[in-house]
């Protein structure tokens, strides 16, 4: 008999298996009164996903975990195409050998164009790569968006002439918006329920796996003295892409696809390996599956390539949707969009030395990657209303200093008396406002979208979010250079008020989703009020050995 058999079958298999609903009835309601002395009573969101989770561990540095961290880090290398460009740009532009032949200067419309072909192209790719993730799966789409950006590549080391340079980027916005759709995807879908939060936010962390080797690569072939300056740095954007293209071979496919396509027995396979540490017993298994079994359909609107309806024309869609759409838009629209004229802020400063405009990218680069990184690691426990609200109060604050530090720091060059403590501190405010964004943003901008869309929705729902990011990281990179050479510091007034505006409609609008298994938050949308419904806790008493044995009623 199959495992899927056995799974499937429980009645035949009563000592041993548990279902869903066996599994309920193992946490019954008991009064509060009756809880034996010496136990402990914990506030959960999930009583049986708790109970799974503290009766099935995983273990860590187990063969099937490493290989799922190999799988996770496949899909990391993803984001790092991404994060490469960001600060790809910033950098070639300061470099002499760059403007001797395409003479675009650093702010104005001819950058405009330069950076915001890029977002037009990711925003035409998002429905495209919508269709090849349901259609072919995620990791045969992570295999196109590679072909296509080491395409664009080769168009841009290429080119001695802006209009092939603009192509080029058109080209690799293209092939990034496949990739960034179908990667965090594959990595919310293989996760554990617990180790979700920490796989999705690593995943998005690839944007400083990608930042930081550009800013170091820009940094030291600014010193060559040729056209290699910039070409190289360029050709070096292809390298992650390599490693998706020889990796996403080692890797099993998304469980959760599987099951939305009719594999079942593959979807199994996979829970019990990576999820079960080979025990088709184990109590997270039955409970992912029969979740999976009653939550993904094999009919749904990841069949139909063109039907984005239920996205919006339902309650549990548009609420949805409105988590989305905020992550997109607060995620690139909270002042991180200075970021792709960094070299132009420090000019404002005072830092005029190419060079140590480069080595401040770099700088500026690390110390938000630890930001990142730090929020990474306590995903899984922290609660995601309280991270974006308090963080992007955080931002508008951080940024009120630099801002203010900058209008001082102009007054004082205007008089020809400047104190170098005042440009100091803008630039310390500066760096601090990268650190408290990338804390607050970073990891959630892969977790968010990710889990507050289900499996038949996911690609659509993130082809969405890819075309609400690169529309605004257009408006960034069109109107940036142009509002920076208009109105200089003045710009960064425009995100202080904003990032107030951000942390209210945060307050109002986002649905916890931490500590959740991603279709029990099929319920929670549902819910007249999903914000509300987002805050119910379980009551479950935990003995002293550490069992979850009941829940508590209210």
């Amino acid at each position: 008999m199959s495992l899927h058999e056995v799974i499937s079958h429980p009645g035949e298999h009563e000592k041993d298996i548990k279902t869903f609903d066996q599994h309920h009835d193992t946490l019954p309601n008991v009064p509060k009164a009756t809880v034996e002395p010496g136990a402990q009573v914990k506030d959960v969101k999930n009583a049986e996903l708790y109970a799974a989770i503290h009766e099935s561990q995983i273990p860590r540095w187990s063969k099937r975990s490493i290989h799922l961290y190999f799988a996770v880090f496949v899909s990391f290398c993803c984001a790092c195409a991404n994060g490469y460009d960001g600060s790809l740009m910033t950098a070639v532009l300061a470099m002499p050998h760059f403007q001797n032949t395409f003479h675009s200067g650093t702010t104005g419309p001819k950058v405009s164009v330069i950076f915001s072909l890029y977002t037009v192209g990711a925003m035409v790719g998002a429905p495209l790569a919508a269709i090849l993730s349901d259609k072919f799966g995620r990791r045969k789409a992570m295999i196109c968006g590679s072909i296509v950006i080491i395409v664009g590549m080769i168009i841009a080391a290429t080119s001695k002439h802006v209009p092939q340079f603009v192509v080029a980027r058109f080209v690799l916005g293209f092939g990034i918006a496949i990739m960034t759709v179908a990667a965090p995807a594959y990595s919310i879908e293989i996760a554990p329920p617990h180790w979700r939060g920490r796989c999705t936010g690593f995943y998005n962390c690839g944007w400083f796996g990608g930042s930081i080797p550009a800013a170091a690569v820009t940094y030291g072939c600014n010193n060559i003295d040729s056209n290699l300056s910039w070409q190289l740095p360029l050709i070096f954007q292809a390298f992650a892409c390599l490693i998706v293209l020889i990796g996403v071979w080692f890797i099993p496919e998304s469980p959760r696809y599987l099951m939305a396509n009719g594999k079942e027995d593959e979807a199994v396979e996979f829970l019990v390996r990576y999820h079960g540490a080979d025990d088709p017993n184990s109590k997270l298994v039955h409970l992912e599956i029969e979740e999976m079994k009653e939550g993904i359909r094999s009919n749904g609107i990841d069949k139909v390539w063109w039907d984005y309806r239920p996205l919006f024309l339902t309650h549990n869609g548009r609420w949805r949707m409105a988590q989305v759409i905020m992550i997109g838009v607060f995620g690139q629209f909270s002042g991180n969009g200075l970021g792709y004229f960094n070299t132009v802020i420090y000019e404002n400063l005072g830092v005029t030395s190419v060079s140590k405009q480069l080595a401040y990218n770099l700088l500026n680069s690390v110390v938000s990657a630890i930001g990142a990184l730090t929020a990474v690691s306590l995903t899984d426990v922290m609660n995601r209303r309280p991270v974006l609200i308090i963080g992007t109060l955080g931002c508008a604050i951080t940024l009120a200093i630099n801002s203010g530090l900058s209008a001082k720091l102009d007054s004082q060059t205007q008089s020809g008396n400047i104190t170098k403590s005042v440009a100091q501190g803008a630039l310390a405010a500066y760096f601090l406002f990268n650190v408290v964004n990338s804390f607050t943003y970073t990891p959630l901008q892969g977790v968010l979208p990710s889990e507050a869309l289900d499996t038949n929705m996911r690609a659509k729902g993130l082809a969405v979010y890819g075309f609400v990011v690169n529309g605004m990281g257009f408006i960034n990179q069109f109107c940036g250079p142009i509002a920076l050479r208009n109105i200089g510091y003045k710009y960064i007034y425009i995100f202080v008020g904003w990032d107030v505006i951000e942390a209210i409609l945060w307050y109002l609008f986002c649905v916890e989703s931490q500590g959740r298994t991603i279709e029990q938050l099929e319920w929670v949308y549902s819910q007249p009020n999903p914000v509300k419904a987002s805050l119910k806790v379980d009551k479950v008493v935990i003995e002293s050995s550490g069992k979850v044995v009941e829940k508590v009623e209210a």
